[in-house]
């Protein structure tokens, strides 16, 4: 068995993924007392991945007890990453906090009908030439930015540098929040199952596309300018509201979810590591832009690493990257019928993706695994499909000759942990991934 080290102590990977029972019996060491170890306080090892480079990523770990905080609603989360300014700060967070307990009709500016926004943006009524950006306050479009700003202002909580927000026990977790990590430095985000936000309020815009397209906003969580991030053992999913269950309009689906994690803006030294995606259309998006505006703060940065995560269940982006030196080995992807990718390969980006393991139904393509937007060299070598190694890049420029892809990513990612055999990791990752694992 693989071992790893926990705060000097070594425990196997059995033991690892097993449990905190099991952890707990089984740590060894001359000063081992796990029952007195504080999750909360962990940092991220040394080594592990681009947020340890540099002043390594510590999040909250300093905090004295004036700045630790237990909350169990939005309201007391909100106010605990306000209080203390950027000391050293702790939130735990106890069960399910919903950031739209009172549902969406309580966003809703007054005089806002959906029937009546229907019924005036309808193509037939108005067409598929003319956005609605010149709609008036007290238009159904005028009503319906200020809903939307009303749930913009709700639901998104700001997360301040030097912080680590952490889930007690196995069921903590967000409800239609939206994580914003921006311009900050040094936090970490444990333990926590997120269920995407939804958009209440969706925007029709009829010149998108040939059939005109619903636009909705929110993240899950956004790494936004921000450095020295650490994501670990959080399980990203739509749960209660699938895309499969949404509605369609004016012929569209009534899309509700925007992406459950971007990386944007000139965010740098970031680690996503046991992680759980699933049940989702647009996973992740590193880069946000290919224009020349935003290309000038994100050259050089956008460093990310992804290991032993779980990618299940997925439409695309796992991620699609831009620019950045995105390091992806460990990780497990498996496909559904409405498999569409899972590497984006963008501007200027660099990925290297080895010792993955991907797990595809019958029918789904290997070439599918990889999507070329940009002309940009990647390296991809001991990645197993349905427990065959593969060359994905050989297997997609047979398939795909008028997308070609290039070999050769041109830098060797040196922040890694243990490397697990690729055949092994959906084993592993499957019984270790995910929220509710951190002791």
């Amino acid at each position: 068995m693989n071992a790893q080290t926990w705060h000097g102590h070594v425990i196997t990977r059995a033991m690892a993924v097993a449990g905190c029972a099991a952890l707990v019996l089984a740590v060894t060491g001359p000063t081992a007392q796990a029952k007195g170890h504080d999750a909360a306080r962990d940092t991220l090892a040394t080594g592990d991945g681009w947020a340890s480079d540099g002043t390594g990523t510590t999040g909250g770990a300093a905090a004295d007890a004036a700045h630790v905080y237990t909350v169990t609603d939005w309201a007391g989360f909100k106010a605990a990453l306000a209080a203390g300014g950027t000391a050293p700060k702790i939130i735990k967070v106890k069960g399910t906090i919903d950031a739209v307990s009172e549902g969406c009709d309580s966003l809703a500016a007054p005089g806002y009908d959906f029937d009546a926004y229907l019924a005036k943006y309808s193509p037939e009524a108005w067409g598929l030439d003319t956005d609605l950006s010149a709609e008036p306050a007290d238009s159904p479009e005028g009503l319906r930015r200020v809903s939307a700003a009303n749930q913009d202002q709700t639901i998104k909580a700001n997360v301040p540098a030097n912080t680590t927000i952490i889930g007690v026990g196995k069921n903590a977790g967000f409800k239609g929040a939206s994580l914003q990590i921006k311009a900050v430095d040094n936090v970490i985000v444990r333990n926590l199952t997120f269920e995407s936000p939804i958009d209440c309020f969706p925007q029709w815009d009829p010149t998108d596309g040939d059939k005109g397209n619903w636009n909705s906003e929110y993240d899950t969580a956004v790494v936004y300018g921000s450095t020295h991030v650490w994501l670990d053992h959080n399980t990203f999913t739509d749960g209660s509201h699938p895309d499969s269950a949404a509605p369609t309009y004016f012929g569209m689906l009534y899309q509700q979810h925007d992406g459950e994690l971007d990386i944007v803006r000139g965010a740098n030294y970031v680690t996503a590591s046991w992680n759980v995606f699933t049940e989702h259309d647009k996973t992740i998006l590193i880069g946000n832009s290919d224009s020349e505006s935003t290309a000038a703060g994100d050259r050089g940065k956008l460093k990310v690493t992804f290991h032993h995560n779980l990618f299940s269940d997925l439409v695309e982006r796992a991620p699609r990257v831009r620019f950045g030196q995105v390091d992806s080995y460990n990780n497990h992807f498996v496909g559904n019928d409405e498999y569409a990718y899972s590497f984006g390969i963008g501007k200027e980006s660099r990925l290297v993706a080895e010792h993955n393991a991907f797990t595809l139904p019958a029918g789904i393509s290997v070439a599918k695994v990889l999507k070329r937007w940009n002309v940009s060299p990647l390296t991809a070598a001991d990645n197993y499909v349905n427990g065959k190694l593969t060359d994905l890049i050989a297997v997609h420029n047979a398939e795909i000759p008028a997308e070609t892809l290039e070999s050769g990513a041109g830098w060797t990612p040196t922040l890694r942990t243990t490397v697990d055999p690729a055949k092994k990791v959906p084993g592993i990752v499957d019984r270790g991934a995910g929220a509710g694992r951190v002791c």
